[in-house]
């Protein structure tokens, strides 16, 4: 009985090692990337546990003004991927120059504010968009609040730093949304006429004075 155990264990050994060969277990992975863990959980923390990008969803516009400048250049767009883990860009990436101050675009309250694989990150949960309530990230950004802040709109919440991923060899502020684990278009947040003109003022009219106050 001892012999045939032992040659049953032995089996299983062979066939495991030949279903999945040249895998590496987790704590060998583990041990020949020390750090990889807790950049890992940092990124999860700030931005979800997987950060799939899903359908679009109901975005309300409760941004009061864009995230850097008045109406920065949007470098690169929104590119939401056809799978889960398959390519895409999951945020948008705005010009600014290092040292811009970056801003809370609505009202909420800090959820991480750290560094992540040597990148600043905040992540801000909206007030009053939902269970799970929306998530807006920046990055690259050195924080000036802590987790936990409450935050206005237009708050400086950090000042854009030199370098990152996602603009190389000039600065650019990686701006993303989250509801839950699921990507979304940040410029969603955007009203209309921030997105794409100005907020609406009245013209002069011949023989028609304006009205009091109006410039």
């Amino acid at each position: 009985m001892a012999v045939a155990v032992l040659l049953a264990a032995a089996v299983v050994v062979l066939l495991g090692a030949a279903a999945a060969p040249g895998t590496v277990s987790a704590t060998a992975s583990a041990a020949a990337a020390p750090g990889t863990a807790e950049a890992a959980r940092g990124v999860q923390e700030a931005a979800g546990a997987r950060g799939r990008a899903g359908p679009s969803e109901p975005v309300p516009a409760v941004a009061a003004l864009w995230p850097v400048g008045v109406r920065p250049v949007v470098v690169r767009g929104w590119e939401p991927p056809a799978t889960e883990y398959g390519p895409g860009h999951r945020g948008v990436d705005l010009a600014a120059a290092a040292g811009a101050p970056v801003r809370a675009v609505a009202p909420g309250r800090v959820s991480f504010a750290g560094r992540v694989a040597g990148r600043g990150v905040i992540a801000v949960e909206l007030d009053g968009t939902g269970d799970p309530p929306l998530r807006t990230t920046y990055e690259p950004v050195r924080a000036e609040v802590e987790k936990g802040d409450e935050v206005a709109a237009g708050q400086i919440i950090g000042t854009l730093e030199p370098g990152g991923s996602h603009c190389p060899g000039t600065a650019c502020l990686h701006w993303g949304l989250l509801r839950g684990e699921v990507y979304l278009n940040p410029l969603s947040l955007l009203p209309p006429w921030l997105l794409h003109k100005g907020p609406s003022r009245l013209l002069p009219v011949v023989g028609v004075p304006l009205p009091t106050g109006a410039q």
